[in-house]
């Protein structure tokens, strides 16, 4: 059984979130989702409803095979692979700043945890643009996100920022 672990903030889940769990199911048979939990952080959604939008959005595009579960983690992201008994890190790929950015994580990664690899995902081409931060501040100003998010997302942001 090869278990991997995609860890992130996923606030909110974005079409990009999901697009990268459906290709990384494709290559363990067991998805660990981690949402980092920092406390210096607001975020928009608590972990239980972050988690809640992760296994509601995700389990449709899961590999048949391939199981999923949700868990959250507050230390660094190699202790949360150990936990989980990892031995993939998953990283999606937007563009080229992300990428400079994960080969300096996948490398310090890799030096504290050299039985965990990390792998690359590049973002589907149609979804590169996404971010959920860019998500937070349209649907704050009342924006549509309904291409950036799935539809229960996009319920919980407009639950949140009533107009």
């Amino acid at each position: 059984m090869v278990t991997a672990l995609y860890t992130g903030t996923f606030d909110p889940l974005t079409n990009g979130h999901v697009d990268v769990i459906r290709q990384a199911s494709r290559l363990c048979s067991k998805l660990v989702v981690a949402i980092g939990i920092h406390p210096g952080k607001q975020p928009l959604f608590d972990a239980v409803q972050r988690a809640d939008m992760i296994r509601a959005c995700a389990g449709s595009v899961i590999e048949t095979g391939c199981k999923l579960e949700v868990v959250t983690f507050d230390g660094l992201a190699v202790e949360a692979a150990r936990a989980q008994g990892a031995t993939i890190m998953v990283r999606g790929l937007r563009d080229g700043t992300d990428f400079d950015y994960e080969m300096q994580m996948a490398g310090m990664n890799g030096a504290m945890a050299p039985d965990v690899s990390t792998i690359f995902l590049p973002a589907s081409s149609q979804l590169r643009h996404i971010t959920g931060t860019l998500v937070r501040q349209i649907a704050s100003m009342g924006g549509d996100v309904s291409s950036f998010v799935p539809a229960q997302v996009q319920e919980a942001l407009r639950a949140r920022f009533p107009r």
